[in-house]
């Protein structure tokens, strides 16, 4: 996940916009993202239609990287990039799920909330940045003893 200094977006009222910005901010969409497929643009692509199409359309929902391949025409391969990029952030939890009959592992938005999944988010920041403060006050400790 990348932390950038940025703007709310409280004033756009396009969710797609929005959702293109946030999802750049965080890292989960290159800035500049080209795809490498026939899509016309990053709301045709793969990782923005997981996202949108799937995961907040349907929250609740939990989805097999099998399931999402075959509705995005894609590969598993693909899918999993995508899905271990949100799982990497925290976003997303896992369950069972079926898919053709048979049990699978599923995927959904943690806790079928973005806003219940981003304050788990926040935490985990927040543990990381004051683990890093940590080890800052600690290595000029260090270093101020060598002086």
């Amino acid at each position: 996940m990348q932390v950038v200094s940025n703007t709310p977006l409280v004033g756009v009222s396009d969710p797609n916009v929005v959702a293109e910005t946030f999802l750049t901010q965080i890292g989960y969409l290159p800035k500049g993202y080209d795809p490498k497929t026939d899509v016309s643009g990053v709301r045709d692509s793969v990782p923005y239609r997981i996202f949108m199409e799937y995961l907040m359309t349907y929250p609740d929902r939990a989805w097999s990287a099998e399931e999402l391949a075959a509705l995005l025409g894609t590969t598993k391969p693909t899918v999993y990039r995508h899905l271990n990029k949100l799982r990497a952030m925290d976003l997303l939890e896992s369950m069972d799920t079926d898919f053709d009959g048979q049990v699978r592992k599923g995927y959904r938005i943690r806790f079928g909330d973005l806003s219940k999944a981003w304050a788990f988010v926040e935490s985990n920041v927040s543990m990381a940045m004051d683990n890093y403060r940590s080890t800052v006050a600690h290595f000029q400790g260090l270093m101020s003893r060598r002086r």
